[in-house]
């Protein structure tokens, strides 16, 4: 196969994981490697998030197809950074052991610029690990294939391959003291006796190829041995053997208390045995008159036993109970390839869930709404309910969040918890017996749940214990290993993913109160003027704008005996975002009405403010500025307006016919050059007319390739609101610049609207 190439990049944000997955399955789609597609997706998935997480750059995805095997690379712009590694290195629990688990092979690679790990996945079909040699080997049902009848034919090639080994290997030495075929490597392995620790064979139920394989094998052992009824047995981890399969009779026959420490000296050496009456404590378990029964093994393990039954006493010879362990080997070794299968199959869900609870933590800086996403991971997918606890320097562990799968029973929950023991401060994950501090009324409320066995895991964040989860299940439910680790897992990217929330709120709060200061307490009512003003920060508040307004008095002090007879206006910009630009907002804010209240010039004022920004040297900002004196004019019929444009987009008048012009001279903006003269324009505002000052924010709101303020577009949006009052021009216009593109405005968005009244 010609090698084929795909690449694309990734900006370094939340959602572009996902994005990066769809795009590796649509690439593999194309070729058509299906088959890899869900292995490659997942590795992707733990690559680009780390991608995000750890260098916090856009990275990008490379698809190389060669020969049939696919090699995938995720390569960010951070090459100094190592990979971490859970339980190694990492503090925060995104690593890579999943891609060792998933792909052939994987590494990293480092250029002067870019860091890349790659992971290859074999071609469908290609042999992956080593395979048992011999001259006898089992037809593969899970390559067979399917067409009409196919599972039959499987069958019967099946027993067909059964009938002719157990008929050309004969019937050998009795089994009963663990002799005979395999005798000797069950000895071997179960001299230690670890043929007498159960696995638990329910996971084999949930395997429709093991299902398969029981049933398979119980048809033929009834066929070979001609037994009246057949069985597979299947041990749970307490010892307990539960029916997994039957035939003929068997169907009927009943296990009582049948456990492996009930089994005979044969079944814990790991031999085939025959029971002639129902002396023996299998046969009589089952009722039977004689029985003949093989161990199934996994890993030198006790899996279940095969059982062939009979109503008639020595039925079953020694040489029934050589075959019967052939057989009983040889389902062995199928079963252990479907549990093998079934708990990969199961690996592979867990591990896209955690792909996906990944995305759905990185994809909100909401701290409430991310505690709350985490309780409903869990519950009811590991646990019953869940409690998330949050920790601060300020205070000890509080009870943040409750959730339970039975919502009538959450309050009860709720109440329980908070009056039981602390969450434990741990840093590693286990038992937890908080509940059973509560006080009696309070857990005789609970009901049930106050019984329930529960697991603590801690929230750890860049170091920090930050928090921890409580999970609980009903008494009679044990947590399965699985859960658990599980639960650890998640608890590590929840952890980030809570003090990630945590910090943006506190980010937002501080920005939040920045913002506030940095604007005017209020706007003062002048005589025959109607003023609005507008103001919208770009984002979602983490950051402070760069865009400010003022309207101030200035022709007297304030709280002066006399009233004012002049104010003061202002709109600038200052170049970027966060504290530096809101350092020099604060400034020029600041200095404008210290500036007046000396009862300097408006060109005067831009002046000096040009001279302080410049003095702040690496520190300032580019600014431009509007700035405007109005005085009252003496018939009363509007005011004077004295203003200056420094480097700001130019204000527009509206005439009550709607004609629309601008009202100032550009001149240069502040911060850029020292010694600069700015003089005014005068505007004499008359009775019905509308003076409009906006921010770039207004005239570069983006569409597409367009922009609100090409070709005249504000002058055509301004003219359409003759004869609304200053609030209503200013609603329209925020209206309309809310409404020009889909997307929400990344700029800030200021306004001053004046109209003579």
């Amino acid at each position: 196969m010609d090698r084929q190439t795909a690449s694309a990049t990734f900006p370094s944000a939340a959602a572009a994981v996902a994005d990066a997955r769809r795009f590796v399955r649509k690439v593999l789609a194309d070729w058509g490697m299906d088959e890899v597609a869900d292995d490659a997706v997942l590795a992707t998935s733990e690559l680009a998030t780390n991608a995000i997480a750890y260098a916090g750059t856009s990275f990008e995805v490379s698809c190389h197809l060669e020969e049939g095997d696919v090699r995938i690379e995720v390569r960010d712009r951070h090459p100094t950074r190592g990979i971490e590694m859970p339980g190694v290195t990492a503090s925060s629990g995104r690593g890579l052991p999943s891609i060792a688990r998933l792909a052939a092979s994987w590494g990293v690679s480092y250029d002067s610029r870019t860091k890349g790990v790659w992971f290859r996945l074999p071609r469908p079909g290609a042999a992956t690990g080593p395979t048992l040699a011999g001259e006898d080997t089992e037809p593969d049902s899970a390559s067979a294939a399917e067409s009409p009848g196919g599972r039959a034919a499987r069958t019967e090639a099946a027993r067909e391959w059964a009938r002719e080994r157990i008929a050309r290997d004969g019937g050998g030495e009795p089994a009963r003291d663990g002799a005979g075929h395999g005798g000797q490597a069950r000895e071997s392995r179960l001299a230690e006796g670890v043929g007498e620790v159960p696995v638990a064979g329910d996971r084999l139920l949930r395997s429709p190829a093991a299902l398969e394989s029981m049933e398979d094998g119980v048809a033929t052992v009834r066929e070979v041995l001609g037994a009246e009824g057949a069985a597979v047995l299947l041990t749970e981890r307490d010892g307990r053997l539960i029916m997994g399969a039957s035939a003929g009779t068997a169907a009927e026959m009943p296990l009582g208390e049948l456990s492996v420490a009930g089994l005979g000296p044969a079944a814990r050496a790991g031999s085939a045995w025959v029971a002639a009456d129902a002396s023996d404590p299998t046969a009589a378990a089952l009722q039977a008159r004689s029985l003949a029964a093989a161990p199934l093994e996994s890993q030198g393990r006790l899996t279940g036993l095969v059982v062939a039954v009979s109503s008639v006493s020595g039925r079953f010879t020694e040489a029934d109970g050589v075959r019967l362990g052939r057989l009983a080997d040889e389902m062995s070794l199928s079963l252990e390839k479907a549990r093998v299968g079934e708990l990969e199959r199961s690996w592979r869900g867990w591990l896209s869930f955690v792909a996906e609870a990944s995305d759905l933590l990185a994809g909100t800086l909401d701290q409430e709404r991310t505690m709350a996403l985490v309780a409903q991971l869990v519950v009811p997918r590991l646990a019953t309910w869940c409690a998330v606890y949050t920790v601060t320097e300020a205070e000890p562990d509080r009870l943040a969040y409750v959730w339970h799968a039975d919502e009538n029973r959450a309050d009860g929950l709720r109440e329980l918890l908070e009056h039981a023991g602390a969450a434990p401060p741990t840093d590693v994950p286990g038992p937890w017996t908080g509940l059973a501090t509560a006080p009696d009324d309070v857990r005789a409320a609970a009901g049930d749940t106050a019984a329930d066995q529960v697991y603590a895991f801690p929230l750890i964040a860049r170091g920090r214990r930050i928090g921890t989860i409580v999970i609980g299940r009903p008494s009679g439910d044990r947590f399965p290993r699985s859960a658990v680790e599980l639960a650890e897992e998640l608890s590590r990217r929840a952890a980030l993913a809570v003090d990630n929330a945590r910090l943006f709120s506190a980010q937002t709060a501080m920005s939040s109160a920045l913002q506030r200061s940095l604007l005017p307490p209020g706007i003062p009512e002048i005589p025959g003027l109607e003023v609005a003003v507008v103001y919208e920060p770009a984002g979602e508040g983490s950051e402070v704008g760069g865009d400010f307004y003022d309207v101030f008095e200035s022709g007297a002090r304030p709280g002066g005996p006399a009233p004012a007879t002049r104010w003061r206006f202002a709109i600038g910009d200052v170049c970027g975002t966060g504290p530096e630009a809101a350092a020099v907002t604060g400034l020029a804010r600041h200095a404008l009405r210290i500036l007046a209240a000396e009862d300097m010039s408006v060109p005067a004022v831009l002046g000096r403010l040009n001279r302080l920004i410049l003095g702040e040297g690496e520190r300032g900002r580019l600014l431009t500025l509007l700035h405007g004196e109005i005085a009252a004019r003496r018939r009363r019929d509007g005011v004077t307006i004295r203003l200056t444009s420094a480097g700001h987009p130019p204000p527009l008048i509206l005439d009550p016919d709607g004609g629309v012009r601008e009202a100032a001279s550009p001149q240069p903006l502040l911060g850029v050059f020292d010694g600069v003269e700015f003089h005014t324009d005068a505007v004499d505002l008359r009775r019905g007319e509308v003076l409009l000052c906006v921010t770039d924010g207004v005239t570069e709101r983006r569409s597409g390739n367009r922009l609100l303020g090409d070709g005249h577009g504000l002058e055509r949006l301004l003219a359409g609101c003759t004869g609304l009052s200053a609030g209503a021009v200013a609603a329209r216009i925020q209206r309309a610049v809310r409404d020009f593109g889909p997307e929400p405005s990344n700029d800030d968005v200021a306004l001053i609207v004046l109209r003579a009244s």
